[in-house]
């Protein structure tokens, strides 16, 4: 009988008719409903500040114990291919010193450029013009340009070209141009600018 009086006075409770400054003589069911309140405000309040923070701090390790196992299967991979890593990176090492091989010296461009000659009158062209014009440093290498002036038939170009391309030396071609012989003969004119290159340390080097 005595939860159903409390219900019963719950229910005739009157909010108007409370009175804080006489807690101490409210009715049960007034003391019971102001410790619930009471209860559930400090649960609430505990919730908040401590609860929620937890569940802050675990989800934030959570998100970084995935970073750390992509992270894992990352290193993982790398270190069961190491070996071919640094096979790879041989590899790598001994095709760049070749390519150090065939960019020519100082010393050397003097002779590129009588090769270039030969290999316009073998090819039956008309030497006008070979020139090395102003160089042009980059960050790892120095450009080298060359102009060329020829003088010839389709055919003679294309074997012209053909041999610079097959030079042990790399160097390339650019802008091209043909015009008419101004003679008025079959001949044809032909300005065409090649590039070489020289690794960049090389220019400290003895």
């Amino acid at each position: 009988m005595a939860l159903e009086d409390t219900l019963k006075q719950l229910n005739q409770l009157d909010i108007n008719d409370i009175d804080f400054s006489r807690v101490g003589v409210w009715p049960l069911a007034g003391r019971v409903a102001l410790l619930v309140i009471v209860s559930a405000l400090i649960v609430g309040a505990g919730y908040y500040f401590l609860i929620s923070d937890r569940y802050q701090q675990l989800e934030f390790a959570q998100n970084k114990e995935k970073e750390l196992f992509v992270e894992f299967e990352k290193k993982s991979f790398e270190a069961a291919n190491l070996d071919a890593y640094r096979e790879q990176l041989a590899e790598m090492e001994e095709t760049f010193g070749a390519l150090l091989q065939q960019l020519p010296k100082d010393t050397e461009v003097p002779g590129l450029l009588e090769d270039i000659d030969e290999y316009g009158r073998g090819s039956g062209l008309t030497i006008q013009e070979i020139a090395l014009e102003e160089e042009q440093v980059g960050e790892f290498y120095v450009e080298l340009p060359i102009r060329i002036e020829v003088q010839g038939g389709y055919h003679e170009f294309g074997a012209f070209v053909s041999g610079i391309a097959g030079m042990p030396r790399i160097v390339t071609l650019h802008d091209f141009t043909i015009e008419t012989s101004k003679d008025g003969g079959a001949l044809l004119n032909m300005a065409i600018n090649a590039k070489t290159y020289r690794y960049k340390e090389q220019e400290g080097e003895g």
